[in-house]
């Protein structure tokens, strides 16, 4: 499932962002890459320090937390410490899938989904889009500040050139629930249709075999 997400950022929260970023060192993106993204990869990434570190890292974890979107979509376990990402022109990050297991000994996690979260406007840059493969074809996704996007981090994926400005993002792994991003989906428009019928009908027979059909079946699909 791709999913976009609006406005997991005010405008207050990215202005602040952008303004610690800009204080903050970018290196090489290519030292955090496995073997076969580090070769197809091209982009800088922030060093922060530890009170930078925890500020903004916290800001990105409290806003992802309270957004009922990323929480039914993702249905996170565990949550990668975020990656802030710089693309200047003439960057890009080639074909490549995400490494299935990230972190370091004694914090090791499987990584399901990915999150990108766009920190500036798509009309700030020329190029620069995300492009996910999906069943359904490529999908080209470039949002507004303070918006994100949702995807398998099993699916092929690339960041086109920037051919002008500069990308500014951040990304995040997750460890779902349920590792199967087709049950993911199923249980995300399951729980759209049982979160409606709750508000509009609490009571009646129907809305409670949604309700228990949900609650069941994350039962028989989670992996805790």
């Amino acid at each position: 499932m791709l999913l976009q997400i609006p406005s997991v950022l005010d405008q207050d929260k990215i202005e602040n962002i952008r303004s610690m970023l800009s204080g903050v060192e970018f290196v090489d993106g290519k030292h955090s890459a496995g073997l076969a993204a580090k070769q197809v990869k091209q982009n800088l990434e922030g060093v922060l320090n530890q009170k930078q570190s925890e500020y903004l890292d916290q800001l990105i974890m409290r806003s992802l937390a309270e957004n009922p979107f990323f929480q039914n979509g993702a249905l996170p376990h565990q949550v990668s410490q975020p990656v802030y990402a710089r693309y200047t022109e003439g960057m890009h990050y080639g074909d490549h899938i995400d490494d299935p297991i990230m972190g370091s000994a004694g914090g090791r996690f499987r990584c399901d989904v990915a999150v990108t979260l766009f920190l500036n406007n798509k009309e700030d840059y020329e190029g620069g889009d995300l492009v996910v493969n999906t069943t359904f074809g490529q999908q080209k996704i470039k949002l507004a500040a303070g918006d994100a996007v949702l995807y398998p981090a099993s699916s092929v994926h690339h960041v086109n050139e920037v051919t002008s400005g500069e990308r500014l993002v951040v990304v995040c792994w997750i460890q779902s629930l349920v590792r199967d991003p087709a049950k993911r989906e199923l249980l995300f428009n399951l729980g759209k249709a049982r979160a409606k019928m709750m508000q509009e009908n609490p009571h009646t027979e129907e809305t409670n075999h949604v309700d228990h059909t949900y609650v069941n079946l994350m039962r028989m699909w989670s992996e805790f």
